[in-house]
């Protein structure tokens, strides 16, 4: 993107041009896929959500149990950044990160994080099995609803070394929550190149009893969690939305000019950029064009009905200024959802994108809203007409960056910078289908074509990506499965390492044992380890993460004599290559002093028949080094659809029963849904060691 200023610059210099060759004018090649790789950072990334690259070149990542782990690439350790006490019902916990653009680690070390603060809200009680108290009512009185009344804070921090001083927090902004209740309650941050930050917020609105189309319920005694118009339509709410703020030197913020609706505007709050959003959990900004790229996530319904509105439509739009994107109204301009009374279950008129109107009793903002504006991309689960490259399946749109390719810097990012062929164009992926994708867009501003990116490198549920200040893709990849850390789960940099480049060791790190009690001897293991190009490769191995290399064996064996959490590190570098001294590490923590529990899912079990509605009692077992506290058990039930999930509630004790939920919108016949139980016990630690959690999980197969 700098190229045509450079050039502006040195030929008002007289620099060079007088005798150097002219500029080639050819378009650069498209590059093969063999000219790239994708190198592991961290293989054991706990549920991971997002990540945010440093300028110095460590990564951060959180996971939504309330970690903050960074990736140190001078020695490969993964550290724990942070650890906040978040809530966590369904989808909730900690979500965003992302780094102050003016970051230089001295005068300003701020980082951002969205989350979700425990405050009081209520939580299951596991000394009353038969009784969540986690759950909020779906029907009732407000007084009913108000204990689950909560917020997503957005807050920036202090990042001292490589630890995030917690007591540094600037509290920024909070978003209102209506808790207890499953769904999209995620949240992204990003900067443009003004300094304003983004902030996207979900619409916080149950969609599994609107049988896949709007939801849009209105009755009196409902909780107001199934109206998408209290928060998405309403201009006086801040979910489903991107908000557009300018962070001050205190942590307030002030309200750049151009946002949605100007401050002081009875009814709109002035933070509101684009409203009309349903999940908007990825996106991301063009610094050099200075466009947003917001990619929706899509409602269930696997196809349109007259009476009630269209398929399930994913969005990718590119906003350039402020805007009305129709949720829960319309998905585009012309395609409007239908009037539902889920009252009287009748269908009215279709909904009018040009002037749409918010007369739901849930909402407090203006009733007039502005129309509905364009996506560029909007596609279903079948092959769409206009983007039929994007396949078919799931629908999970995320949105990534534009690639800024830099011809001064490439000399000293090389060989991990991408090429100058991916410059300016916004990459896409999809979470449900495992793919990356560049869109180019036309003259027109709209998407001109759309091409495959890497497609022989595998990728498991990419749930975000940033290119890095080298110039290198950074992913961060969920895996496929439900709130856990899943066997894909990874984060991981894909490198442009050229058509004729070395190819960067690819270590494996195990051990037979990683807790237990002192003395404790560790059987380790580089298998898997090898090198693409089959070079020689050297092993290192240090088992205290002290920076000395404690064996140059490929499997040695290690005794640990005292208790602590040990870190034990795998690098692994090319000595036999053509370009010598590549290198990668990996790591098996192996904690001394204490022994992970082991838990049983004793009922429900696998495969266990259900009709989605029913009551299922579940007993957990749990075995450990310690006594057995049955309230630190907790039980998530997960609606498992395709290859992701939706928490629905969360409850504690070693028995108990969760009444499981009717995924309205959904065929059990025709689509692949189960049901899911999940179970985690967190001892309390021993002696200064820190907890150890063990994991079970079962999926139950829906009878029709």
């Amino acid at each position: 993107m700098r190229r045509s200023r450079m050039v502006a610059t040195l030929a008002a210099a007289g620099v060079a041009l007088a005798i150097a060759p002219p500029a080639s004018t050819a378009e650069p090649a498209r590059p093969d896929d063999a000219a790239f790789q994708k190198v592991t950072l961290n293989d054991t990334p706990g549920e991971p959500i997002d990540l945010a690259v440093v300028p110095d070149g460590r990564v951060l990542h959180t996971t939504r149990a309330g970690e903050l782990w960074l990736n140190d690439p001078d020695t490969g350790l993964n550290k724990l950044a942070a650890e906040l006490d978040v809530y966590s019902h369904d989808e909730e916990g900690l979500q965003s990160v992302a780094v102050d653009p003016g970051f230089d680690g001295k005068s300003n070390r701020w980082v951002y994080l969205y989350y979700a603060p425990p405050m009081d809200t209520p939580t299951d009680d596991p000394s009353t099995p038969d009784v969540n108290e986690g759950d909020a009512p779906t029907t009732g009185t407000p007084a009913d609803f108000a204990p689950f009344e909560g917020v997503q804070r957005l807050s920036r921090f202090q990042l001292v070394g490589d630890k995030l001083d917690l007591t540094t927090e600037q509290q920024i902004l909070e978003v209102k929550e209506d808790r207890g209740i499953c769904c999209h309650v995620g949240g992204d941050i990003v900067f443009d190149g003004e300094g304003n930050l983004y902030l996207s917020t979900g619409d916080d609105t149950n969609p599994f009893e609107s049988d896949g189309y709007a939801p849009i319920d209105e009755r009196a005694n409902r909780n107001p969690a199934f109206d998408a118009q209290r928060t998405s339509a309403n201009t006086n709410d801040l979910r489903g939305k991107v908000l557009r703020i300018h962070v001050n030197e205190d942590g307030s913020y002030s309200i750049p000019e151009g946002n949605l609706f100007e401050p002081g505007t009875s009814g709109a709050r002035p933070e509101i950029y684009l409203m009309g959003l349903r999940n908007p959990f990825r996106i991301e900004v063009n610094k050099e064009t200075g466009d947003l790229y917001v990619a929706d996530y899509s409602p269930d319904a696997g196809s349109p009905d007259p009476q009630r509105g269209p398929a399930g439509q994913g969005r990718w739009v590119v906003a350039r200024d402020a805007g009305n994107y129709g949720w829960p109204y319309c998905v585009t301009p012309d395609m409007p959802y239908v009037d539902y009374d889920f009252a009287t279950q009748q269908s009215g008129e279709p909904f009018d994108c040009s002037a749409p109107v918010n007369d739901s009793p849930n909402n407090t903002g203006l009733t007039e809203l502005p129309p509905v504006e364009q996506p560029e991309v909007w596609y279903s689960y079948s092959e769409s007409e206009r983007f039929p490259e994007l396949g078919t399946g799931g629908i999970g749109p995320m949105a990534g960056p534009a690639y800024d390719f830099d011809p001064a810097d490439t000399r000293g990012r090389a060989p991990v910078a991408w090429p100058e062929y991916y410059d300016g164009a916004p990459l896409f992926y999809e979470w449900t289908r495992d793919y990356i994708k560049a869109f180019r867009l036309g003259d027109d501003g709209g998407v001109a074509s759309i091409e495959d990116v890497v497609p022989s490198i595998p990728v498991f549920g990419v749930i975000d990506m940033e290119f890095g200040p080298n110039g290198a893709l950074y992913i961060l990849e969920y895996g496929k499965g439900y709130f856990a850390e899943l066997p894909e789960a990874q984060l991981a940099r894909i490198d442009y390492i050229g058509p004729n480049g070395n190819h960067t060791p690819e270590p494996k790190a195990s051990a037979d044992v990683t807790s237990g009690h002192a003395p404790l001897t560790v059987s380790f293991s580089s298998e898997g380890t090898h090198d693409p190009e089959g070079d020689r490769l050297r092993y290192e191995w240090d088992f205290d993460s002290d920076g000395t290399v404690d064996s140059r064996r490929a499997n040695p064996t290690h005794t640990y004599q005292e208790n602590g959490v040990y870190t034990s590190t795998l690098k692994v570098t090319d000595v036999g290559g053509k370009h010598r001294g590549r290198s990668a590490s990996a790591e098996v923590e192996v904690v001394v002093g204490n022994a992970a529990p082991v838990v049983e899912l004793v009922k429900p079990v696998e495969g266990q028949p259900f009709a989605f509605g029913d009551t299922v009692e579940f007993e957990v077992k749990v075995a450990d080094d310690q006594p057995v506290d049955c309230s630190r058990v907790e039980v998530a039930y997960i609606l498992g659809h395709d290859d992701h999930g939706h928490g629905q509630t969360t409850a504690a004790g070693c028995t108990g029963s969760i009444q499981t939920t009717e995924p309205s919108g959904h065929d059990p016949e025709h689509d692949d849904l189960r049901g899911v139980f999940h179970a985690t016990y967190t001892d309390p630690g021993a002696d200064g060691v820190p907890a150890l959690t063990g994991h079970a999980e079962v999926a139950l197969e829906p009878t029709g």
